[in-house]
């Protein structure tokens, strides 16, 4: 028996892992609970073949995503109604929070299941958990890079937050389980690794009483097949001395850093609960400019946070003139209830001065990056082609989407590659490649093919 499936996974890059972990447990043939052949074939995401089991995995983080998550789950709702689908699951973090109260609000939902563990989902679809396959994905797009998640949960309070809430205590993957995890991906052709938790400095803590995330790297750059091993979602307290050691030595560790920093001004560093004041954190960019010549450091913000005044975002806004972070995102505060900050602090910012404040940011940080960009112009770079663009035709060339290690999928611009007459983009997706930058903008770059 044969059973269509099909997933839509909304939210960060931990919630994609935590899909393509579900549906490695669904192989093409296996053992049914009932004792029964059972087999799935897996739907892509955009499709709208009728679904014997259509799963949504949700994210609960801030007010958009859960916006978006509710949305997303009454249309699916109303597919099934429509005759589009068998059985409608819910999971991930909009349910692990609001799980006591959606099932009344959305009767449609056959089961709602957490964020935490899987294994209430695949037995829902009448599968039992195998061991064996814990470390096993199944990715549904051809791209050579995959996220490997190296923790769950985390201890940290900040005020705006609410992971811990959802996705509770800090749990650390043993190495030898994601070295595991890494073999298999590069298996499937994935030469880039993208390391994420919710604070990976944090990493080890809890299984070996110290922070193991230089030895993390150094077990999977021995890993064949992993090229590039990039470190997203650092936190700045504690952050450990032989992690730069490693991206300044360890060829396979780009030399780029994606460390949420949150904010600058003490009085509102202490209202996040973040740990560090504003001249410790100044000090650190500092200390990373010094000790990995080269780095690209990528950071987030957010404005409007409880305490945030005119003279607080004058210093935000100072602190990024001056650091130059060449990737810098921003959000509008949002007060989450559960959150130490709902509960204490008053959201005192009105929303069109927390717009007011974004957009005089990211003005800002536009000029940087186009100005970084820019002094890229004329110089040969490695890049790994994610995906072909345009397969050419007559009177126009083919075309590569593909990235240097100073650009991180989904959040950083793109290098648009330009291939010469003859060329067949199909034999180069996937695969490391010599361009020169011929142009920039504020965030993509175009690029020429330089054959070897």
């Amino acid at each position: 028996m044969t059973k269509t499936i099909q997933v839509i996974t909304l939210g960060c890059s931990k919630n994609t892992v935590d899909t393509e972990h579900l549906l490695a447990q669904l192989p093409s043939a296996v053992s049914g609970s009932d004792g029964n052949s059972l087999s799935f074939r897996v739907l892509p995401e955009d499709s709208e073949e009728y679904a014997d089991y259509l799963l949504v995995n949700t994210c609960g983080f801030i007010g958009d995503a859960k916006e978006e998550s509710v949305n997303t789950v009454l249309e699916a709702a109303a597919r099934k109604k429509r005759g589009g689908a068998g059985k409608l699951y819910v999971f991930g973090c909009l349910s692990q929070r609001y799980g006591s109260e959606l099932p009344s609000l959305i009767p449609e939902v056959d089961a709602w299941f957490g964020a935490r563990e899987l294994d209430p989902v695949v037995k829902a679809l009448g599968v039992e958990p195998r061991e064996g396959l814990r470390t096993h994905r199944r990715i549904g797009r051809k791209a050579p890079y995959a996220y490997l998640k190296i923790s769950e949960g985390c201890d940290r309070r900040c005020s705006y937050c609410a992971i811990p809430l959802i996705r509770g205590a800090h749990r650390s993957v043993p190495i030898e389980k994601l070295v595991e995890e890494a073999t298999l991906l590069a298996g499937q052709g994935v030469k880039e690794l993208i390391l994420i938790a919710q604070d990976t400095t944090y990493y080890g803590l809890d299984i070996y009483r110290r922070r193991a995330l230089a030895d993390l790297l150094k077990a999977l750059s021995a890993v064949d097949g992993i090229e590039w091993i990039r470190i997203h979602y650092s936190y700045p307290e504690g952050f450990p001395e032989d992690v730069l050691k490693e991206i300044a030595d360890n060829p396979k560790i780009c030399k780029y850093l994606d460390i949420p920093l949150q904010h600058i001004s003490d009085k509102v560093l202490k209202n996040m609960h973040r740990g560090v004041d504003g001249e410790w954190t100044r000090n650190l960019i500092k200390r990373f400019r010094r000790e990995i010549p080269g780095v690209v450091l990528r950071t987030t913000v957010i404005v409007g946070h409880p305490g945030e005044g005119p003279e607080e975002f004058s210093e935000l806004l100072d602190f990024a003139a001056d650091a130059r972070f060449e990737r810098l995102g921003a959000f509008r505060y949002s007060e989450e209830e559960g959150t130490w900050g709902a509960a204490n602090l008053e959201d005192d910012v009105p929303e069109e001065e927390k717009q007011r404040r974004y957009d005089s940011l990211m003005s800002l940080q536009a000029g940087i990056s186009a100005d970084f960009n820019a002094s890229r112009v004329g110089s040969t770079e490695t890049v790994l082609v994610d995906e072909v663009l345009d397969k050419g035709g007559t009177g126009s060339p083919a075309r590569l989407i593909a990235r240097s290690q100073y650009e991180s999928p989904e959040v950083d611009g793109e290098i648009i590659v330009t291939l010469p007459s003859g060329t067949d983009p199909e034999s180069l997706a996937g695969k490391f490649i010599k361009v020169r930058i011929s142009a920039a903008g504020d965030y993509d770059l175009l690029a020429e093919y330089l054959p070897e």
